[in-house]
């Protein structure tokens, strides 16, 4: 499991994460989104131990990486967006290599080498030189040293970019696979991509946490999201609403008139999704309001993701 806690991280005056909280626990897959500049690659920088954070606490299985950061690193397997591979090693070599840094007991080296290559599919290439390999096999090879030395948690950047089609794919199952043992957190640009492989999605924004939501509630329809204009004013309506049954979430959109207010409702999904309808019609019937429009939003982990980059951070 890895863990941040409240974390602040300054480069000068300039702050790049905002009391960022986020966990990723045993047989998870987590994704991290965000546009360009959200904070991506500073949240993995943050979990692996290349930075510290300016405040908040970063744990491994519990463990603190400012108190024992040795101890933190060897519960993680780090995959950079540019795989750390050398081109004049063969594959096998290299991962000896890494095996050795990674402290394995030198008896276990060869055998635990080759279970490796056998889980990434090296098998055919593990004799050639990391120069001479294709785009593909490189980007396994750096698979493969992230796992050297068996860590539990296992950190990526960008696993699939700059692959072809095949390789994506290829790719993609080998973190599906690694997803049964360990805990992975990656980060994509490819939304398409992390609703197939996450059990969760992390969105950043602005450095701040925007989303954080579990992907099987937006595809097995686990919410009821309904927009609604009410002829009320904000500051009345949103404590009533705020009271009906079965409301995880409501929040208020800027823009309308002091008579009326623009929301979004998220409901829990029941048996008859017809019933959150008629509990905000007999709400708003009981106080005399009249609900100008109503419509219900289909949430998709793309409508979530335009939402979290557009400032409506308010999400399940």
């Amino acid at each position: 499991m890895i863990e941040l806690k409240h974390v602040d991280k300054f480069y000068g005056r300039v702050q790049a994460l905002k009391d960022v909280s986020l966990t990723a626990g045993k047989g998870e897959i987590v994704g991290l989104l965000g546009v360009n500049g959200a904070g991506k690659s500073t949240a993995l920088n943050l979990m692996t131990g290349y930075f510290p954070p300016t405040s908040g606490t970063v744990t491994v299985d519990g463990v603190d990486m400012l108190a024992d950061p040795l101890g933190c690193k060897r519960r993680i397997g780090y995959l950079p967006e540019q795989p750390p591979l050398y081109d004049e090693m063969t594959v096998t070599e290299y991962l000896t290599f890494v095996s050795r840094l990674r402290e394995v007991k030198a008896g276990s080296v060869p055998a635990h080498v080759k279970d490796i290559i056998a889980l990434c599919g090296l098998s055919e290439v593990a004799g050639r030189p990391l120069g001479k390999l294709s785009k593909g096999y490189r980007q396994r090879s750096g698979v493969a040293q992230a796992l050297c030395g068996d860590p539990p948690t296992l950190v990526m950047d960008e696993p699939t970019v700059g692959l072809d089609p095949r390789q994506v794919v290829e790719i993609r199952e080998l973190i599906r696979t690694l997803g049964k043992t360990h805990t992975v957190v990656f980060s994509s640009h490819v939304l398409s991509e992390v609703q197939q492989l996450c059990t969760r999605a992390v969105i950043l924004h602005g450095g701040r946490v925007a989303a954080n939501v579990t992907l099987d509630k937006l595809s097995d329809g686990a919410f009821t999201r309904l927009r609604a204009v009410i002829a009320m004013q904000e500051k009345r309506l949103m404590p009533l609403l705020r009271e009906l049954p079965g409301l995880i979430e409501a929040k208020a959109h800027p823009g309308r008139d002091g008579g009326k207010t623009e929301c979004t409702l998220v409901f829990d999904r029941e048996s008859d999704p017809s019933q959150p309808v008629h509990r905000l019609n007999r709400l708003m019937a009981a106080h005399g309001a009249s609900i100008l429009m109503l419509v219900p939003e289909q949430d998709s982990l793309e409508a979530l993701f335009l939402r979290a980059t557009s400032g409506e951070e308010g999400t399940p």
